[in-house]
């Protein structure tokens, strides 16, 4: 076996590591922390709304640039950003472990708000390192393996917790895991990714590195805090009661229950301030000169269709967030299905269909080319989101089922045997290999649309955009599932899976163009 040989597979298991490092926190803001406050009783337009907690995800571009202006010493290029985001993650768990969402559902939030902010922090170096090291002949495999990685720590966050958590399971000798514990493992975890991230990753050579003023940048950063921070104060103190009087009157004359009128105008409030605060920012960034973040935008826009990418890059994963955001309490809520259940179906099963689906998507990349693997994975995602609408038509027990004997892997174990609808298993595999398909294409997309001098900069901001669906679409989904009902919901999931598709279509050659390693 030749080095280069060596190299290149040294280089897909980091692939595959830090895809699990960044898959792993996901879940704990997402469709973990929502069965958690399932199961503290609270109703599903408030899920909903807390699906913001994941905003920081849309906004991490904001402050990538100072990942690519300044590095941390002793770890070299990448590293030493890893590592700390990586430790403070793992400390944020843990605190919001002891932290009750029922009796204290602010601090919860805020706390969940951390864990994202540090997670998307975590996303954004892993990301940029995992494109510098990576040649463009390896992106297509490495994009793959990446998703794998991912995937493997979503099914251990969110599928194998669900498990541990399901009191069915709980025999008497065995209570399980409340979801305070689950995430103080999770911690324990993240603290031995950070030890890995430390001793185990090859250094990335050094390069020429944007030279802005360092005062200048972190200036800029502040600035855009302080409007954070005003964008918020002017939707609680102004916005919200504008809102509620202008709109409250109209609410109050339809049909919806007292609830769900007040959701509906706290998404209009939200909407309103999210509009107010990324307009005051875009002035604030020109004013100040915060010059890493505009270099890096200035030469992601030298591409040629850069804006129309952006919007592609939106809406490539809409109508799939659509259908996941609130997936969890569709399925333990709105089907009843038993947490176990949901578990073993939705993750652990689901977890050998996702790597077939990663690892096809990426043999078929290489046979089939970017565009064609986009254009393609896109039909199939929009066709996965059909399953759900069938399933919540029809209901469960129209399939024959599947019955699990009880077992125990250490790592998981099922106390009594457990009967696996056939609906639910039809839909989730076809979610988990055309998602698997899908987000691998995705990503090399987004890789080979960055520029090595400001990777962390550009691709947090395609990733940003990228995971606008999966975070805006939360509070919309919570409110409007309750309005009209789940399968009408996933009916309008599907739809919004055909813009993407259209412009995919046009922009066929510019993407066909991005294959080299120009950039």
């Amino acid at each position: 076996m030749t080095r280069d040989t060596l190299l290149g597979l040294r280089r897909m298991a980091v692939v595959i590591v830090l895809g699990f490092a960044s898959g792993l926190p996901l879940a704990l803001t997402g469709q973990a922390m929502q069965a958690w406050l399932s199961q503290e009783g609270l109703d599903v337009a408030t899920i909903g709304l807390l699906s913001l907690v994941g905003l920081p995800y849309t906004f991490k571009f904001l402050w990538a640039p100072l990942m690519d202006r300044f590095e941390l010493p002793f770890l070299g290029r990448r590293r030493g950003w890893l590592v700390l985001s990586q430790l403070l993650l793992a400390g944020a768990l843990w605190t919001m472990s002891g932290t009750s969402p029922h009796s204290a559902l602010t601090l919860f939030a805020l706390l969940a708000v951390l864990v994202a902010f540090l997670s998307a922090s975590q996303d954004v170096v892993i990301d940029a390192y995992r494109t510098d090291m990576l040649p463009g002949s390896e992106r297509g495999l490495g994009a793959s393996l990446n998703v794998l990685g991912y995937r493997l720590a979503m099914v251990l966050s969110g599928g194998v917790a669900l498990v541990w958590t399901d009191p069915s399971q709980w025999s008497a000798g065995h209570t399980g895991w409340t979801w305070p514990e689950v995430y103080k493992f999770m911690a324990l975890l993240m603290i031995g990714a950070a030890v890995l991230s430390a001793i185990a990753l090859p250094r990335l050579p050094e390069i020429d590195r944007p030279r802005s003023d360092a005062r200048q940048d972190l200036k800029g950063f502040l600035a855009l805090l302080a409007v954070v921070a005003l964008g918020w104060v002017a939707s609680e103190h102004a916005i919200g009661p504008a809102v509620r009087a202008a709109l409250g009157g109209v609410m109050s004359n339809t049909s919806l229950p007292e609830a769900l009128q007040k959701r509906w105008l706290d998404l209009v409030t939200l909407l309103l301030g999210l509009g107010l605060t990324l307009a005051l920012a875009a002035q604030v960034i020109r004013r100040v000169r915060f010059e890493t973040l505009l270099s890096g935008l200035t030469n992601y826009f030298t591409v040629p269709g850069a804006g129309v990418f952006l919007a592609l890059i939106v809406f490539y994963k809409l109508g799939d967030a659509f259908a996941g955001s609130l997936l969890t309490p569709f399925l333990l809520k709105g089907m009843a299905f038993g947490s176990a259940e949901v578990g073993v179906a939705n993750k652990i099963l689901g977890l050998w269909l996702t790597i077939f689906g990663a690892i096809a998507g990426g043999a078929l990349m290489v046979r089939l080319g970017l565009y064609r693997s986009l254009l393609f994975f896109g039909v199939l995602q929009m066709l996965s989101n059909v399953g759900f609408w069938w399933l919540a038509e029809y209901g469960k027990g129209v399939m024959p089922g599947v019955t699990l004997p009880p077992f125990d892997w250490g790592i998981v174990s099922l106390a009594h045997p457990t009967t696996l609808d056939g609906g639910l298993l039809m839909v989730i595999a076809a979610e988990n290999i055309t998602g698997g398909m899908g987000t691998a294409a995705f990503v090399a997309f987004l890789m080979s649309l960055c520029n090595q001098r400001f990777t962390a900069t550009q691709f947090a901001l395609l990733s940003a955009f990228a995971s606008v669906g999966r975070v805006w679409v939360g509070p919309l989904a919570g409110v409007l599932a309750e309005t009209i009902g789940w399968p009408s919901f996933f009916m309008v999931s599907t739809l919004c899976a055909l813009p993407a598709l259209v412009m995919l279509y046009a922009q066929r050659e510019r993407i066909r163009a991005l294959q080299s390693d120009a950039r």
